[in-house]
């Protein structure tokens, strides 16, 4: 009767009941602990949990296979692997090693902890599964970046007789989107029948992830469309996050009014609040980011770099720097994106006093920040300086690369960016898209025109890398400043892109340099059917006519302009007055 009572107030919480007739118990059971387990567990009292666990095997009681999913999900939220080996060899130890929900916990904790090889023997070994057990091997493989291992777990699964719900299909899309392959996300998608909340902020938050925020916005207002799942936290931050790059300030206004208006203002402002302080800083609305950090949790890292990152977004790098140093008067513990979100707003002077103040604080490399101080020095002129942060990483990752290589290319030092290529190849690093961005910019600062046609070429031939728009541009601004104004056209001719503003502007501008008519004549006029109403480019042409001394076709273009209405663009300056 105590034992019923007993596990009547835990489950009630009434935790202090509970432990009175707890402690009248000559020997508890193991049903009193089991309800005192499910508490704590329930409660995330994890370390209490497991502490509980030792005390009740001390005293003589044998634990069973409902304590066994109890103690190992505490495991798993403390991060004690340990603690959880210790509680696989009880299980054995107590003949529960056959019991579906035990091996489902304990497929759980190998794979959360990272053990793949321990969590696909339990898998294997099970006497019968459920969907919960293919579930979870799916989930470990895939949140650990084994996607392959998840697919091939699922094709097994579907041979074995099961049927795959929407749980095991939002993991297959979280793994593609992962890779960036959301495309294949969104297919599978719209094969189910009844996508639920996280099926679509797994879409809108990996096409945000991967820089596609127009279609992240889209799928949001798609599902607000359809008006059969209405969106969480979650969900609203993360299309917060697409409306902050875009400077959607409507949307994001009409998210924030939605979100205040069906949720726990705490609640929302804990979880969107960062994405919608970006957000209005992004958009020049200062108070209203203010206003945002007021209502936000001051205790919370999270709250300051926000606002860090709010104050480089509206170009007020010494606010942020004030904001910094404000979150280290409060005793605010910092953390790696702290660091990175303040170093872009640094000076050299504030610069390396943060960089003293990493070396001082953080024995271990953390990668991320080191690549903030490479791109600081490079920005504020001190390549070398650069290059030796940059050359003392322990670790470097792929944007550690892209960051010295994008030095070397500010500083018109080409050579040393190319060099820096060959080594990362050397090396097998495998470069991005922005690699090569990089290293075609260098090329094309230092006049290296036949070396960035070689690393233009490489993007395709090597590396399957399809070329963008950004480094079409990069080679037709780099044949056209050296004037290949010829070799420029021809190389447009061969895009299997259309030709945009940011290809034919730079070769206008070479053709009025090298005052060369004709190739001018066709980019003017490319320019002139992409953007009718920009006048500078009918100036530019006319220029370059009346400089060649053909007067009558200058005197036809300055009169298409003023027949659409358009003026010149005026020169400004400014002008200081003062004793």
């Amino acid at each position: 009767m105590i034992t019923k009572l007993v596990q009547m107030y835990a489950d009630c919480d009434d935790l202090v009941s509970a432990n009175k007739l707890f402690d009248k118990q000559p020997q508890p059971n193991v049903f009193s602990w089991t309800a005192f387990l499910s508490y704590y567990s329930r409660h995330g009292m994890y370390r209490k949990c497991i502490e509980s666990y030792c005390e009740m095997k001390m005293s003589g009681v044998l634990p069973d296979s409902y304590v066994f999913p109890k103690v190992l999900k505490a495991s798993v939220q403390w991060l004690c692997l340990e603690t959880g080996i210790c509680v696989h060899k009880d299980v054995i130890v107590c003949g529960c090693e056959f019991y579906l929900e035990v091996c489902n916990s304990l497929i759980d904790m190998y794979g959360r902890c990272g053990e793949f090889t321990s969590a696909r023997k339990v898998f294997d070994e099970m006497v019968g599964r459920d969907l919960l057990s293919w579930n979870l091997m799916i989930s470990g493989y895939v949140s650990n970046g084994m996607f392959e291992l998840g697919l091939e777990i699922l094709n097994c699964m579907r041979f074995d007789g099961f049927e795959p719900d929407v749980v095991t299909w939002n993991m297959i899309m979280d793994g593609y989107c992962r890779m960036g392959r959301c495309d294949e996300a969104l297919k599978i998608f719209e094969h189910i029948e009844e996508p639920n909340i996280i099926s679509w902020t797994i879409l809108i938050s990996g096409y945000s992830r991967i820089g596609q925020h127009e279609l992240s916005l889209q799928i949001f207002k798609d599902m607000l469309n359809r008006g059969i799942v209405l969106p969480d936290l979650d969900c609203l931050s993360s299309a917060l996050v697409s409306c902050r790059h875009l400077g959607a300030l409507v949307c994001g206004k009409e998210i924030h009014g939605y979100g205040i208006k069906t949720m726990n203002g705490s609640s929302f402002y804990g979880s969107a609040g960062p994405a919608l302080l970006s957000l209005y800083s992004k958009c020049g609305r200062s108070p209203d980011a203010r206003n945002i950090f007021e209502l936000m949790d001051k205790s919370d890292t999270v709250t300051w770099n926000a606002m860090i990152l709010g104050f480089v977004d509206m170009r007020l790098g010494h606010m942020a720097l004030e904001c910094f140093s404000e979150m280290q008067r409060m005793g605010i513990k910092n953390d790696q994106t702290s660091l990175c979100t303040v170093l872009p707003a640094c000076d050299l002077r504030c610069g390396k006093q943060v960089h003293a103040y990493i070396r001082r604080r953080y024995a271990d490399s953390i990668v991320p920040v080191w690549n903030a101080l490479v791109h600081m020095y490079s920005k504020c002129g001190c390549i070398a300086a650069a290059n030796t942060v940059f050359s003392n990483m322990v670790v470097r990752d792929l944007v550690s690369w892209n960051t010295m290589i994008g030095g070397f290319a500010l500083h018109g030092l080409g050579e040393a960016a190319l060099q820096l290529l060959k080594e990362m190849n050397n090396l097998g690093v495998c470069p991005s898209p922005v690699t090569f961005t990089s290293a075609l910019s260098a090329c094309n600062h230092s006049g290296l025109v036949d070396e960035g046609l070689r690393v233009f070429d490489s993007m395709t031939r090597d590396f399957q890398l399809s070329p963008s728009m950004e480094h079409f541009s990069c080679v037709v601004d780099m044949l056209s400043r050296a004037g290949q104004l010829e070799d420029a056209i021809s190389f447009i001719e061969q895009m299997p892109l259309k030709p945009d503003k940011c290809i034919w502007g730079p070769l206008l501008s070479a053709c009025r340099a090298y005052q060369n008519v004709d190739v001018g004549k066709v980019a003017a006029e490319n320019l002139i059917r992409l953007e009718p109403e920009q006048a500078g480019h009918y100036v530019t042409l006319s220029n370059i006519y009346a400089k060649a001394g053909r007067w009558n076709d200058a005197v036809r273009v300055r009169k298409q302009m003023e027949g659409r209405g358009l003026a010149k663009p005026s020169g400004q300056s400014w002008i200081q007055s003062g004793s």
